[in-house]
């Protein structure tokens, strides 16, 4: 493992400590400089980390806190609080 991954699994581990304290500003910062970094070092985000945060807000998202769970269809459907919506298929 490289140090750009070292650090994406550090910021996410940070950005969950931060919004489990209510700090939601500072997990959308650590979501934010773990995207940087992953874009410079041309690493993809890791599958936990890209289903855990808002593509449109980067806001971390927590089931039944700022986030809502739904299962439609084949899918599971995870809608912000800002109103994005994301699909996962699951079987």
């Amino acid at each position: 493992m490289d140090i750009a991954a070292e650090r994406i699994d550090r910021l996410h581990d940070l950005a969950r400590a931060a919004a489990a304290d209510g700090e939601d500003e500072r997990a959308k910062h650590y979501v934010r400089l773990a995207r940087r970094v992953a874009e410079r070092n041309r690493l993809s985000l890791p599958r936990t980390f890209k289903r855990f945060t808002c593509d449109a807000c980067d806001a971390y998202l927590r089931p039944g806190v700022n986030a809502r769970v739904r299962l439609q269809d084949g899918h599971v459907v995870i809608t912000c609080d800002c109103g994005h919506h994301a699909r996962y298929p699951y079987e």
